[in-house]
């Protein structure tokens, strides 16, 4: 039997008297980029949000590597998202108080990995990710497209099971998003990370290895992505 990176089986979730998920089905294998599009308010970033154990469905399964963790309690969901998920959000979410160095040594840091050893191995994404020169910035000091970087590096740092990043060009320039979106697919293919993407937008969906449609709260196409879309 195929061991999926992370499955959703049958996942359901209201929010009061509204249905968010009516039994989503997704499964994504190990080192695959998939990208979940659909309309507004379609359960697109609430399935995200299930898989990434933020949300807990209110019925189905949720499998990481084979073992359920739907129902872990918020103690053991959260040691999960530390140590085997990355996140990436529109709007980058960074620290204010911290450097960009330091928001990237963040999951390391919770990891309890030493701070000079963590520091080290966040600098080194620097470079790489063209931003050498810009590790003592804090988030006030760096353009849309530096701070989405910085926070892509921070989903990346640990190198995790499983990316998940919601809209993550979305609050960028074409010409950024496509930069940022390059450096996402290449980063997490360099490593095996599985990356699970949330998208309205047809180009950046078009950098995955397969789409899935969400509406009104099921997966309901299924299909490989269509480079150039």
């Amino acid at each position: 039997m195929t061991t999926y990176a992370i499955e959703a089986r049958d996942v359901r979730l209201a929010f009061g008297a509204t249905p968010a998920l009516r039994g989503a089905n997704l499964a994504v294998t190990p080192g695959e980029v998939v990208a979940v599009m659909g309309p507004s308010g379609s359960g697109k970033s609430t399935l995200l949000h299930c898989l990434g154990g933020i949300l807990v469905p209110d019925a189905g399964e949720i499998h990481v590597g084979g073992h359920r963790v739907d129902t872990l309690d918020e103690t053991a969901r959260s040691t999960l998202r530390r140590d085997r998920f990355g996140f990436v959000f529109q709007f980058g979410q960074l620290v204010p108080e911290l450097t960009a160095e330091e928001n990237v040594a963040l999951p390391l840091l919770l990891g309890g990995l030493r701070r000079a050893d963590a520091l080290d191995r966040a600098r080194s994404w620097f470079d790489r990710l063209g931003l050498a020169g810009l590790e003592r910035r804090r988030s006030g000091e760096l353009s849309g497209g530096q701070a989405q970087r910085v926070a892509l590096a921070r989903g990346l740092v640990a190198r995790p099971t499983v990316l998940f990043a919601d809209e993550p060009t979305g609050a960028l320039d074409t010409l950024t998003g496509e930069q940022v979106m390059n450096l996402l697919v290449d980063g997490a293919r360099e490593q095996g990370t599985t990356v699970v993407l949330v998208t309205h937008e047809a180009r950046v969906a078009a950098y995955a290895d397969r789409t899935v449609l969400v509406r009104d709260g099921r997966v309901t196409a299924d299909e490989p992505a269509r480079v150039g879309s």
